[in-house]
């Protein structure tokens, strides 16, 4: 199974592709996209969706999951991701794969078994599941979070659907 896990945003959006083989589960890559705030809405959607395009043609996942967009005060947030998210779908629905949509509380419980982890409990177990890898990269450590949320969505569907 070829999953690849969204942690959607207009400035950053996180993806991880997760791959499972004969050998378990193996974070084939995780990174950002990101978008700069001096950029009109409409070409910080087009510029993420093209990159959506092209990672789905790398990678050919199965399967999209996405962490779904909650937001409990800040509705322009919540509008601009919704905007995104939009995009992924999109980009999704063009390639003729799954999506799946998990909340932040069911990601949080399956990946770290605490569904109201903190970021650090994620990623470290992450680094468990996958190895020292999992870690932020210099001039990425202010958005590494992003990068990680995408592949704990990603094990999420996987331990979901019981493929590993």
């Amino acid at each position: 199974m070829r999953v690849l896990g969204i942690d959607p945003g207009t400035a950053t959006t996180g993806y991880g592709f997760v791959e499972v083989n004969g050998h378990g589960m193996e974070a084939i890559e995780f990174d950002l996209i990101e978008t700069s705030k001096e950029v009109s809405p409409e070409l910080r959607l087009a510029y993420i969706y093209q990159n959506m395009r092209i990672i789905i043609e790398r990678f050919s996942p199965e399967v999209m999951a996405i962490e779904k967009v909650f937001f409990s005060s800040n509705r322009r947030t919540a509008i601009n991701v919704s905007q995104a998210l939009g995009v992924m779908l999109l980009s999704a629905a063009d390639a003729n794969i799954q999506v799946v949509q998990y909340a932040p509380g069911t990601i949080k419980k399956l990946v770290a078994g605490d569904g109201r982890a903190d970021k650090k409990v994620i990623q470290r177990a992450l680094r468990d599941i996958f190895g020292a890898k999992i870690r932020s990269r210099p001039m990425k450590k202010t958005h590494f979070d992003n990068a990680a949320d995408a592949l704990a969505v990603a094990v999420c569907h996987i331990y979901t659907v019981g493929t590993v």
